[in-house]
């Protein structure tokens, strides 16, 4: 049974205890995933100036010529973040360097689910207000952790 209540004062620090050496920090996304998203962007960078030279710029000053370049610079931001994002697990909560705020303390946890998929494995993190939040973690490391967490929250009994 799911409980969804905060965490008490000895299960964060059970939690702590389990994951020993804090803070544990990697990469949120895949080599691959990172890549795959690079080698989009050059495709759709070549197809976009294949079809400039084929029906010419004037064609393309449109609303469909501005929402291409608007959707483009989109895919260029998360293409960007996605690169650079990390995940951290530290004595305070979790945290992942994302576009908006990606940042939770312990206190503010009250369940925990590791999604396992395979572009990224995922904590999915409920907390006392609002939406779960969701962290990937792409190393080894990090997913263990994950794995780790979950599991405290599936044996917690109240």
């Amino acid at each position: 049974m799911m409980v969804f209540t905060p965490l008490t004062s000895a299960e964060i620090a059970q939690i702590k205890a389990t994951l020993g050496h804090l803070p544990i920090s990697g990469s949120a996304w895949p080599k691959w995933v990172k890549g795959a998203a690079i080698v989009m962007l050059v495709l759709i960078v070549v197809q976009y100036v294949l079809t400039v030279d084929r029906v010419g710029i004037d064609q393309l000053k449109n609303l469909g010529g501005i929402t291409m370049l608007v959707v483009f610079i989109a895919l260029v931001v998360m293409t960007y973040f996605m690169s650079i994002s990390t995940t951290t697990i530290s004595e305070q909560g979790i945290k992942q360097s994302w576009i908006t705020k990606r940042e939770v303390s312990w206190e503010e946890v009250t369940f925990a689910k590791f999604v396992p998929m395979l572009a990224s494995k995922r904590l999915m993190v409920f907390v006392k207000k609002g939406r779960p939040v969701i962290f990937q973690g792409a190393d080894q490391e990090l997913q263990v952790a994950f794995a780790h967490i979950s599991l405290q929250f599936k044996q917690r009994q109240l």
